[in-house]
């Protein structure tokens, strides 16, 4: 079959070709708990050398920046900063972050992550689950709300807050 003649009005010119971006990873869905249920999780922890086996491990990775780490934390907990603060004073996303949670944990331990109020902890948690982690959960409300709720920390003796008597 011969191709159709050429019409009055079309062009010899070609189309330009688009480069479309690749595709968006698929979503991840992050499951975000509270703060209690952390420390729940987290206590199981201490149960499972009592009752070895029967409870899944529960580890506390903090992506805080060192300099909030170092005002108070959790109780074993690892830090791996998601964000650094520049010089100008805004945050820059960890570009090793990934890699170095990678040497701290395998992607099938259960990782319970926080940092000040849930915000770095979610996107920290977006980023590990698309490089494979299965079992990462979010903590709501972060360091705040744990401190708030009452749940213990540690403190720095140079961070705790005194009352002066004189």
């Amino acid at each position: 079959m011969a191709p159709p003649p050429p019409q009055e009005n079309s062009r010899s010119e070609s189309v330009p070709v688009v480069e479309l971006a690749p595709a968006p990873p698929p979503s991840v869905v992050v499951v975000t708990v509270d703060v209690l249920t952390a420390a729940s999780e987290l206590n199981l922890q201490q149960q499972k050398e009592e009752d070895e086996g029967k409870h899944q491990v529960w580890h506390y990775l903090d992506v805080r920046t060192g300099e909030e780490m170092a005002k108070g934390h959790l109780h074993n907990s690892h830090n791996v900063p998601y964000m650094f603060l520049t010089p100008q004073g805004t945050r820059e996303k960890n570009p090793e972050f990934v890699e170095q949670v990678s040497s701290l944990f395998r992607r099938d331990q259960h990782i319970l992550v926080g940092c000040q109020s849930g915000k770095r902890s979610e996107m920290a948690c977006v980023d590990l689950l698309a490089a494979g982690f299965v079992n990462v959960k979010n903590v709501g409300g972060g360091y705040i709300a744990w401190a708030q709720t009452g749940l213990p920390i540690l403190v720095p003796a140079h961070c705790a807050s005194t009352t002066s008597t004189s």
